[in-house]
């Protein structure tokens, strides 16, 4: 498979290894999205610590209100950091 396959296939590892964990295996319960998180992603976005930060991002993914984050949800969070690392890298290019 190339870099790009690759990548994706991993992506839906890591979402599948956390989700489930508690019940829908198909989606992320909060508890298993801050594991991802913090376990996954912690060198961008460090360790979230505070439930009050969890709240807030488990509300601005959750479209559906279904109190958990499917694979759609998640996928739009995974751009939106993906996006962010990529206009901070393209910042820092010429330093």
């Amino acid at each position: 498979m190339s870099d790009l396959e690759n990548s994706m296939a991993a992506i839906i590892d890591v979402f599948h290894k956390y989700s489930g964990k508690e019940g829908d295996k198909h989606k992320l319960k909060k508890s298993e999205l801050k594991d991802l998180i913090n376990n996954e992603l912690a060198s961008f976005l460090g360790q979230i610590k505070d439930q009050a930060t969890m709240d807030s991002l488990m509300e601005s993914l959750d479209t559906d209100a279904d109190s958990e984050c499917d694979f759609q949800e998640f996928m739009t969070f995974i751009a939106m950091v993906t996006i962010g690392c990529h206009e901070f890298f393209e910042q820092h290019e010429d330093e």
